[in-house]
């Protein structure tokens, strides 16, 4: 009998195990190789008895079956994941001369004279869906995020699974696969899937998505899996972060390892010689979108060599590698029924346009901005004209251009207010833009408060626009620091039409958690002019406490890299404001605890450093971060008092003043035998 039970089970293990290669096998040939072998009645009949042999021998169920992609739902939000590396959006051109300027800029941080061979790139469609990324070890998958802000993501480990597309387990040969690798790729939904979404959606009564990207992240960012696998979604791998075991040589390559372990990528890539081949590649495939499965809003050109690559290095914001050359952006006409001015969370007074509601590329946009007094005043837009109107990088709604021949009588020009439409307070020109000088406007302070709870701030995901806004009108809140008095209101809040005891409960605990923030985060919230996530990382880290930024004067924050003195001047001039002291006031007494970025020790303390020159294996701003962990200081000019100089390659006009001064000199090792940092060459 035992010998029997025996054999019935090593029959259904070796049936799980065939199960389980085919349904693999038929994901791969489906998304990978755009070769289907089976029928998809097939396909979910293998899916059954796979899943029917799993239930009745449990022990023989693997993690990575294809069983496994639905988990369990979460419970409140997404945590949050820290990448390995920083995860960069793409600088964006929309002109061939823009493109031509980036080769340029390529060619220079090379060091390459005009006789030099040119560069060689390669080209790929830009998939219009959502970033992430996919993280393996031992080829294994075991986690992964959404891009988020470039440096954290949200955890989406298992809406990522339920994605047929994303295999368990790589491929390849023994030794092949990395120690640990995360891929990264963009999510996408094709335009089959996005009108059966809709369609779906439509049936149950729910809203529609407005486009396949919007579907796309929707869909990925839905707490229960079992919705996102509803979805249908699909990924595209477009390269690597960080990785351990493994290196390429080139893009090309490294797509080519992506395909081999089984992740699908794009089957259009093409290398080119030079920037012009690139541009005509661009060319081709934007006169073939209309016939492409996918949304495709442009073509990635990126230079191919990945020595070339660690080379020319990062921005803050972009790599100088690669360049989004993004289609020509899709237009329509329509009409100007009122142009209307806003007032921002800053006080800028922004007119927009009112439209007769139009599709522009499967959006329906009634409001496009006008930008400025100038703007409108160079286009001569005027109520009751017909206006060329499209969606700038397929995205923001613009108008580009007036159509003067269908203009009816003569109407009115446009002029901006002189005071402000909100508040009738005095405005103030400064530059191309009107300020409002109320610091109270009721437009300045509704903005103020949706930028705290936004997902860069706070992410007080239960404070929406509508609820901002009845909050508003019960007098509940009345500046940003009352989102945190709202825990002592329970019974105010329950009593609220469409509120209940059991949502005024949510949010209050969702209030509690966000209390203890990042102290770039927190500097993000605060609504300083010009003070995006980016620079507020970079203050966050010169100084690491909310008073030693206030006592900063502008000398001090130019010093910091990255810091100019526009924004200097912003932030001393928000700091010596009584109310903006008195609301930064409220928000510690009403518990928030901003947290400096983490030092692993104190034994650069005092010191000051000056990056410059192109250095291989980190970015500025990973060095200046490294360099800040250990309690030391990055400055963007040479002076007397620097105490080390970081010279990468061309490193110009610093290095002869540091020789100068006496300033001690480091080349990259140098610098990362300081900051005790792991020796390692350009990353794949």
């Amino acid at each position: 009998m035992v010998g029997g039970g025996d054999s019935k089970l090593n029959k259904a293990a070796a049936r799980i195990r065939q199960l389980c290669a085919l349904v693999n096998e038929s994901n791969r040939a489906y998304y990978v190789l755009d070769q289907p072998t089976l029928a998809d009645s097939e396909y979910d009949q293998l899916l059954r008895e796979l899943a029917a042999l799993e239930e009745a021998h449990p022990d023989l169920r693997s993690p990575d079956s294809p069983t496994q992609r639905v988990g369990a739902p979460l419970e409140g939000k997404f945590p949050s994941h820290q990448h390995d590396e920083p995860m960069l959006s793409l600088d964006n051109a929309f002109a061939a001369d823009e493109v031509r300027e980036f080769d340029a800029r390529v060619r220079r941080g090379l060091g390459l004279a005009e006789e030099d061979p040119p560069v060689e790139y390669t080209v790929e469609p830009k998939y219009d869906g959502v970033s992430a990324s996919l993280i393996y070890e031992h080829g294994r998958y075991v986690g992964g995020a959404t891009r988020g802000d470039g440096m954290t993501g949200e955890d989406v480990t298992a809406q990522l699974r339920t994605i047929r597309s994303v295999p368990l387990a790589l491929g390849g040969e023994a030794g092949d696969v990395p120690a640990r690798v995360e891929i990264r790729g963009e999510v996408i939904l094709s335009l089959a899937g996005f009108a059966a979404v809709n369609a779906e959606q439509a049936e149950r009564d729910e809203p529609l998505f407005a486009n396949p990207r919007n579907a796309a992240a929707g869909s990925l960012r839905q707490l229960d899996p079992a919705v996102t696998a509803r979805r249908r979604l699909e990924i595209i791998g477009w390269g690597v972060g960080a990785m351990k075991g493994r290196r390429f040589g080139t893009h090309q390559e490294t797509l080519a390892a992506l395909a081999a372990w089984g992740v699908p990528v794009s089957r259009s890539l093409e290398i080119c010689s030079g920037i012009d081949a690139a541009i005509a590649v661009h060319d081709r495939m934007e006169a073939a979108r209309d016939t492409l499965p996918y949304e495709v809003d442009g073509a990635v050109i990126k230079v191919n060599d990945l020595g070339l690559r660690a080379r020319l290095g990062r921005t803050a914001r972009h790599p100088r590698w690669a360049l989004a050359f993004k289609f020509a952006a899709r237009q329509m006409t329509t009409t100007v029924n009122h142009i209307v001015v806003q007032v921002g969370r800053t006080g800028v007074l922004t007119p927009v346009a009112e439209l007769e509601p139009v599709n522009i590329g499967g959006v329906t946009v009634s409001r496009a901005t006008l930008h400025n007094a100038g703007e409108i005043a160079a286009k001569d837009v005027r109520v009751g004209d017909t206006v060329f109107v499209q969606r700038a990088g397929d995205v923001i709604p613009a108008v580009v251009s007036v159509v003067k021949e269908k203009r009816k009588g003569r109407p009115r020009r446009f002029r901006m207010p002189t005071s402000c439409p909100r508040c009738g307070s005095e405005v103030e020109e400064v530059g191309a833009h009107l300020y409002c000088l109320n610091s109270s406007c009721p437009d300045q302070v509704r903005g103020r408060i949706l930028h705290l709870v936004s997902r860069q701030a706070f992410d007080i995901t239960g404070l929406g626009v509508r609820k901002v806004d009845q909050l508003l009108a019960a007098g509940l809140l009345s500046e940003f620091p009352d989102v945190f008095m709202l825990t002592e209101k329970k019974e105010e809040l329950a009593g609220l039409e469409r509120w209940e005891e059991k949502s005024a409960t949510n949010l209050i605990a969702e209030i509690q958690q966000a209390r203890v923030v990042p102290l770039e985060r927190l500097l993000a919230a605060l609504s300083i002019p010009g003070i995006g996530v980016t620079v507020a990382r970079l203050l966050a880290t010169a100084f690491p406490g909310l008073t030693l930024l206030e006592a900063a004067g502008e000398e001090e924050l130019i010093e910091v890299e990255g810091v100019g003195p526009e924004l200097a001047r912003s932030v001393v001039h928000f700091f010596a404001q009584e109310k903006n002291r008195a609301n930064i006031g409220k928000l510690l007494a009403a518990g928030v605890q901003p947290v400096a970025p983490e030092r692993v020790s104190e034994d650069l303390a005092g010191k000051t450093f000056v990056l410059t020159g192109t250095l291989l294996t980190l970015s500025r701003e990973d060095a200046s971060r490294a360099i800040s962990r250990r309690g030391g200081k990055v400055t963007s000019s040479v002076s007397g008092k620097t105490s080390y100089l970081v010279a990468g390659g061309s490193p110009g006009a610093k290095l002869a003043k540091a020789e100068k001064l006496g300033v001690e000199i480091l080349d990259e090792p140098a610098l990362r035998s300081l900051l005790q940092l792991e020796d390692e060459g350009p990353a794949g």
